[in-house]
Order: structure tokens, then sequence, then C-alpha cells
């Protein structure tokens, strides 16, 4: 069982949440958790079909990366998900990785009739994003779909890095600092587990 697990969710490889993700995993690992690491990209995962088995035992129906993944994330003491920003809201890969979620939250809201808001969070969660505008809003809707989700994992979200005014893919590097905070966050997190 991971201490983390770190969930890269851009379509750029080496991207600048990629750079920024992969500090924070360090800072981690620098600090003694064991983190697994998954690049959506890579991964076969579908969207959610709204197909509706999950309502019988908060099982989805479809069968493909997603519950390799899911099994980990409910396994680790706190999740560190990296996506950047696409019209307000996270990368077509993380959205759908997201929502493939739904079924847990029929799981736990339909079928177990859990109370919103009533349990005590104890895991972690890290949001971890990059925009190119500079706008006041850029993250508001990435933002609330990441806390609810991680709410669906039974995870507070324990911090967020969001970081304007990234385009180009190597932009991240002209900012140390934002490197630097990446590292200390992930270290940070770790100790707070």
């Amino acid at each position: 069982m991971s201490d983390l697990v770190a969930i890269y969710g851009s379509p750029r490889r080496k991207g600048n949440t990629a750079a920024l993700l992969s500090r924070a995993v360090q800072g981690a690992r620098d600090s003694g958790a064991s983190v697994q690491e998954y690049v959506l990209r890579d991964l076969k995962i579908s969207p959610c079909l709204e197909i509706y088995k999950c309502q019988k035992d908060g099982e989805c129906a479809i069968e493909d990366d997603f519950q390799e993944v899911r099994d980990r994330i409910l396994q680790a003491r706190g999740l560190i998900l990296a996506s950047p920003i696409f019209f307000y809201s996270v990368s077509a890969h993380t959205k759908a990785f997201m929502d493939r979620f739904q079924s847990m939250w029929v799981r736990k809201y339909w079928i177990d009739e859990e109370q919103p808001g009533k349990k005590d969070l104890k895991r972690k969660g890290l949001f971890i994003s990059a925009g190119a505008t500079r706008g006041a809003r850029l993250f508001d809707g990435a933002v609330l779909s990441v806390r609810y989700f991680f709410d669906v994992l039974d995870m507070q979200l324990w911090g967020s890095l969001l970081f304007r005014g990234l385009d180009g893919a190597n932009d991240v590097q002209n900012y140390p600092e934002y490197l630097d905070e990446a590292y200390s966050l992930g270290r940070d997190m770790y100790y707070d587990l």
C-alpha cells in the first residue's frame, strides 16, 4: 500500500503541471513516503457512460484501468492530483477520470445514504494546477470540482498550488520558486498524514 497516489492529468507528458507534480512527489519521497504514480493519458479509462449498474452495488460496469487506480487511491492515505486548466476546469483526461467516481458517489449517497458533510475526513488531497491566463477566477471551477471529488473519496482538500501565466510547456522552469513550493508542499503533506 502506498502512502500517496499521484495522478498526472495533463495531456503533456512534460508540461508545467507534470513538473510541479514531480517536485511534490520528490518532496514526499524525500520525507519517507511511498508514492504510486499514474499518468492518465497512458491509461485506458473510458468516460462515465451513465449505465447506472452502480445503483445495485456501487461498482462501475465499465472494466478498464479505472479499477486499479481507484483501488490504489482508496488504500492510500492521500492523493496528489495535477491538471492544467482548460476553459476554467480540469483537463479532459482528469475530468473523465473524476467522472468515473460517480459510481462511488452513488454508493456513498444513494446506497449507503450517508449525509453530506457528516464524516470526519482524515485523508488528505492536494491539487496542483497551472493556467495560461491571469484571470482572478481562473481556478474557481476546477477547485470546486476537485473539492467534491475528494469528498467522495473521504478526503479533505488539504492544499492547493495554483499558478497563473504558465502556458508554454516549460514556462514553470522560469519560476524556480514555484517548483520549490511544490517540493515543500509534497514534503509537508506527508508529514501531515
